[in-house]
């Protein structure tokens, strides 16, 4: 970790998951970029993905032992909230003696800490919400945000007396570029299976059982299957087709996708902003327990859209997959109506347009 500069620096805060930690990674990109005598660290938590992927980079970062509150039962609420009561307590006396510029946050639990100690000491601080419902934190903390970026416009009207602006969801700097088109892609032609950041069990398990009868079927076809840190240790030995590739994590996301002429996958934002920057179509199984259901909103919205098509986590959710995945791999002309243009994301371009009007910068 290099040495952590915040008094007048930007302070990025998102994480526990990827949906999270990856549209925070895009911001302060962009903010390096654009001022470079702004100093740029990051805050999260130590059991996010963002406790993994910071330690690995350049960027200069603060983690706290801090945990989520939904969902959990009275005695771990009452722990969750004194490790964030610690967490914010620490920033706030730290934060005294150098005070940063401003505080951006994209959400999860991990951006807690950051947020309230923003709020406490009169930092301006500015939301990122990319789901079609607002997470818990960014719901709480709107109305003090000096501007809270939507990623879609049905966001809007949950969140009552904030000062909102649709920009939609920042994606990392490696989609901001041409892709090649679904039409134009070659034989081995490869499905793309992501489940998730930490993983997605369901969706790992699921693709075990399908992924033999589709690849026998389809000898020109391939599998990249991304089955998350979590799941990966669990199903390295387990026997599977010689053409399912299994892997714990895909860094290079921009490549996999490309050279994919479809996807399986949750319904996170981050994954279906990059989905359409890459202009591939995508079978998306939302995560069931979402909060307020967002994913299957999500979801809902590029299928209005005509680039996905949305599959519930069900019982036999394998036979589900296999029969969507196989329609599109038989059709050449299915999955490339489902893949669309790649459209071009300006989200990032967005958010620091209206960021330097708040904080008066160029």
């Amino acid at each position: 970790m290099t040495q952590i500069e915040f008094k007048d620096a930007l302070v990025f805060t998102g994480g526990g998951t990827g949906g999270h930690y990856f549209p925070a990674v895009a911001l302060a990109e962009g903010a390096q970029a654009r001022w470079s005598h702004l100093p740029v660290a990051f805050v999260g938590a130590i059991r996010g993905i963002e406790g993994i992927k910071l330690p690995q980079s350049q960027w200069p970062h603060l983690l706290f032992d801090v945990e989520g509150f939904l969902g959990r039962s009275p005695l771990k609420m009452t722990r969750a909230a004194w490790k964030l009561w610690r967490g914010k307590t620490k920033l706030k006396a730290l934060w005294k003696k150098q005070r940063p510029k401003a505080v951006i946050g994209t959400g999860g639990y991990g951006a807690a800490p950051a947020l309230l100690a923003a709020r406490d000491l009169g930092i301006p601080y500015f939301l990122h919400e990319s789901n079609a419902a607002p997470g818990e934190l960014v719901r709480r903390l709107a109305r003090g945000a000096k501007r809270v970026w939507c990623g879609m416009e049905a966001v809007m009207p949950l969140l009552p007396g904030a000062d909102c602006l649709t920009v939609g969801t920042p994606i990392r700097a490696s989609f901001l570029r041409e892709f090649t088109k679904v039409k134009d892609l070659k034989a081995p032609f490869q499905l793309l299976v992501l489940g998730g950041s930490g993983g997605a069990r369901a969706i790992n398990d699921a693709l075990l059982i399908a992924a033999p009868p589709l690849l026998e079927r389809f000898e020109d076809w391939t599998i990249l299957h991304q089955a998350g840190s979590r799941d990966f240790d669990r199903l390295r030995d387990v026997s599977r087709h010689e053409r399912h590739h299994l892997v714990p994590f895909i860094e290079a996301m921009d490549e996999a996708m490309e050279a994919s002429s479809l996807v399986v996958s949750r319904a996170g934002a981050s994954t279906c902003a990059e989905l359409k920057a890459a202009g591939r179509g995508a079978i998306l199984i939302p995560m069931p327990n979402s909060a307020h259901d967002h994913q299957k909103k999500n979801a809902q919205a590029l299928g209005l859209e005509n680039r996905a098509v949305l599959v519930s986590q069900q019982a036999n959710l394998a036979d589900h997959i296999e029969a969507h995945v196989e329609s599109h791999m038989a059709t050449p002309y299915a999955r490339i109506k489902l893949g669309k243009t790649p459209e071009r994301n300006r989200a990032v371009e967005l958010c620091l347009d209206d960021l330097a009007k708040g904080l008066g910068e160029s």
